[in-house]
């Protein structure tokens, strides 16, 4: 057996630990379940995951704190990702009856009507940042149309993916319905290729994404769900209020130590006001608590995932720095042995090719503008395209902005990371495969079905044959 270890980003202390997950027992443990789930009444599929709501909410504090020791972001934080994995239900409930309701739909003759199908077993790879909430954003969904769900956590976060699915276990949802696999790299493609599931739904990096599109490329017979990073900007432009302007950039670029796929990466700043909005931005960041999740006070933001992470960030920065970007706030390591780094922010205005990949944490690039049109062209350099927000300017500006840019999220005046639930989130180009989940994960999640339905066979002479060689009446004589 593989022992798999899981630790604490902001102790290193051991939490968890357990065994690599056997694929093929745990697939067949779904596929043996699913046609029980799926001939279930959606009355009583949702019953049962209503009840998991509930259990959830009950067991806040326990999840919350799992969360926030193994992702190493503050229990604050940690607590609106619970309120949001409980808030899942409900939202999955309506988006279910709104996107995939029953219809007849019009016709002459027969009835006609529209109803979905769930796709079969589906598997779920989560990803670190938000371990309960993105992965329980794809399952219920799923599970709401009749699938049966193996969910494979990322390696840096068994823990909460193992808390998570004991909670739906204890709300009574079937064993076999929902399976946690656990393991590395390996697993995660032996799960993925494995010929008995009819579907993956995955969160995570553009470079895993686009192997797995690759992977898929030959079976379309089995659905793809990719919802992957950005290279998000952030254009600042004509702001008022220079500060509240910098408190949204800080939001965007650092909440959760930058680990959010929507999270900020590049400031797009007017050239006349960007020293007084920079010297804002560095300013505030300057004032950020960074500490271990359950400090006092309550830090702003914790550690990244683990020191590869922390060593790749700083070498970044240093690497934008000898390719010709000026550090406007260096980023620095407090304690080598653990992976806290501080916000770091550096001006690549000057650099003659600046690299298009999503450095996933608190490191915010800074590019100076004249122009609006050069602001909108620098925002749409990417082969990303997942978020982007406008701040300042008017309703005719953001017009411009909302119509020109590139992205499956746009803001105004607010964050790069501000999306509700009761809306679709996804993007386009590396962001993912136009299959938004949230509010859309409906679409993904079943397969529409339209059926001409009568009460007895309504059989009729077809054009072409002759009327006189055919006698229906002789025929039942016989």
């Amino acid at each position: 057996m593989v022992q798999l270890i899981s630790r604490e980003p902001a102790t290193g202390e051991r939490l968890w630990e357990g065994t690599q997950s056997d694929v093929d027992a745990e697939v067949a443990e779904a596929r043996a379940a699913w046609p029980r789930w799926a001939s279930a009444s959606l009355t009583d599929r949702i019953e049962v995951i209503r009840r998991f709501a509930n259990i959830a909410r009950d067991a806040e504090d326990e999840l919350a704190d799992l969360i926030a020791r193994e992702t190493g972001k503050p229990v604050w934080e940690a607590r609106t990702e619970v309120a949001a994995v409980v808030g899942k239900v409900d939202i999955s409930i309506k988006a279910y009856a709104d996107r995939t309701s029953q219809r007849r739909v019009e016709g002459s003759g027969a009835r006609n009507a529209l109803r979905h199908k769930p796709h079969g077993v589906l598997a779920v790879l989560g990803p670190y940042n938000f371990p309960a909430h993105l992965p329980n954003g794809h399952m219920i969904p799923a599970m709401i149309a009749g699938n049966t769900v193996l969910f494979k956590p990322s390696e840096k976060t068994p823990a909460v993916g193992e808390k998570l699915v004991e909670l739906y276990h204890r709300a009574g949802i079937p064993k076999g319905v929902v399976r946690c696999v656990q393991g590395g790299p390996d697993v995660g493609k032996q799960l993925s290729s494995h010929d008995d599931i009819d579907g993956l739904l995955f969160t995570g990096s553009a470079r895993t994404g686009i192997a797995l599109n690759r992977q898929f490329a030959t079976r379309p017979d089995k659905i793809l769900a990719l919802e992957m990073g950005g290279n998000n900007p952030i254009i600042a432009w004509d702001a008022d209020d220079i500060h509240s302007a910098a408190v949204l950039v800080i939001q965007s670029a650092f909440l959760t130590a930058g680990q959010r796929c929507t999270a900020a990466r590049r400031l797009i700043v007017k050239r006349s006001q960007a020293d007084q909005l920079i010297a804002e931005v560095k300013r505030t960041a300057d004032r950020l608590i960074i500490d271990h999740p359950h400090a006092d006070p309550a830090p702003f933001m914790g550690p990244v995932i683990d020191n590869n992470t922390a060593d790749g960030l700083t070498e970044s920065f240093v690497a934008l720095m000898s390719h010709g970007g000026r550090p406007i706030k260096h980023m620095r390591r407090p304690d080598e042995t653990l992976p806290f780094v501080t916000p770091g922010i550096i001006d690549v205005t000057d650099m003659p090719e600046r690299p298009d990949i999503e450095l996933f944490g608190p490191l915010l690039q800074v590019i100076r503008v004249d122009e609006f049109d050069e602001a909108i062209a620098e925002a749409n350099n990417t082969r990303f395209g997942l978020s982007a927000a406008l701040v300042g300017g008017d309703s005719k500006l953001y017009d411009k902005f909302w119509a020109n840019s590139r992205a499956g999220i746009v803001n105004w005046n607010g964050t790069t990371n501000g999306a509700t639930s009761h809306a679709p989130f996804g993007g386009i180009g590396l962001s993912g495969n136009h299959r938004p989940s949230a509010y859309y994960a409906a679409d993904y999640c079943a397969f529409p079905v339209v059926s001409a339905e009568n009460d007895k066979p309504n059989a009729r002479i077809g054009i072409g044959i002759k009327a006189d060689e055919y006698h229906p009446a002789e025929a039942s004589e016989e």
